[in-house]
């Protein structure tokens, strides 16, 4: 959906010293986070902590940033369960948000064909916009290209998270669908090349720490200052790299921590980032003038 633009943020899940969700702290992070370029939030995706998230958090998490940003909200809903997502769904839907993330079920690995029943199933259910989420690397499998083709003509499925790393795959799918199904790269290494296969965005973790710079590198391309694109990319590059070098969200929420933007540890099983990983985050945000 155009209008949620080409900078979407997937926000991770501020917690106070007791582990509990502090929404206060949701807000102040998603204001910053607009400020610096996105053009939309993406709220308890797998950066917002999903799987230790209850369904009475994240109702109230896409209740009040609905309420106080003014950019679109898209409620992270799935689960490897298609009943447990659509009751998510209508969480959604109560709360007013603007679309729904829904990641590929994780664990049971459905075959293509229960890939394609799961998603329509929750597309008829939920009448919100809906972007389906492919990260193997995540859920074990692939839903490869003809899948995604496919799931793109059922009226409110209008755009799509990919994250396969996969550059031939993400090429096919924005060749087979319309121009009006957004393919938006679900890496943030994979945002320009994404962006020269035709597709539309990023739906970007690294946007937390550096907005700014990726705002620029997508309006570069987008403008036509390809090589400028290039230069910020590769300037860009090694801090992705730094974001992963551990199981997201570990990196991202050390690295707001280290910016001063106090967003708390993480629930189990997932722990805080290790001094290796500290260093990491410190030298390469440095070289960006981030720290």
């Amino acid at each position: 959906m155009r209008e949620w633009g080409r900078l979407l943020t997937a926000m991770v899940t501020p917690f106070d010293r007791d582990m509990n969700v502090d929404y206060e702290k949701a807000v102040q992070l998603g204001k910053r986070i607009v400020e610096d370029g996105t053009t939309a939030l993406v709220v308890v995706g797998t950066t917002g902590e999903s799987p230790t998230i209850t369904d009475e958090e994240k109702y109230e998490l896409f209740k009040i940033l609905k309420d106080r940003i003014n950019v679109p909200i898209i409620a992270g809903i799935g689960t490897n369960c298609t009943r447990a997502t659509i009751e998510t769904g209508k969480l959604a839907v109560k709360a007013k948000a603007d679309g729904v993330l829904v990641v590929v079920p994780y664990y049971n690995k459905p075959n293509q064909q229960g890939l394609f029943a799961h998603f329509k199933a929750v597309a008829e259910a939920i009448e919100l916009p809906m972007m389906p989420y492919n990260v193997p690397s995540r859920t074990g499998g692939n839903m490869e290209a003809e899948t995604s083709i496919a799931l793109s003509k059922i009226p409110n499925i209008v755009a799509l998270k990919e994250a396969s790393g996969n550059i031939d795959q993400i090429t096919r799918i924005i060749a087979g669908c319309s121009k009006d199904f957004l393919v938006y790269s679900g890496d943030d290494g994979f945002t320009l090349p994404t962006l020269s296969a035709g597709g539309y965005g990023v739906v970007s973790v690294a946007a937390q720490v550096a907005g700014r710079k990726i705002r620029d590198m997508i309006e570069a391309y987008v403008s036509g200052d390809t090589k400028k694109a290039a230069e910020l990319h590769q300037m860009l590059s090694p801090l992705f790299k730094a974001l992963f070098v551990t199981t997201n969200p570990i990196p991202v929420k050390a690295a707001l921590n280290l910016m001063g933007m106090d967003v708390g540890g993480l629930r189990l099983p997932l722990v805080e980032a290790d001094d290796r990983v500290k260093e990491i985050l410190k030298r390469e945000m440095s070289a960006l003038g981030l720290v």
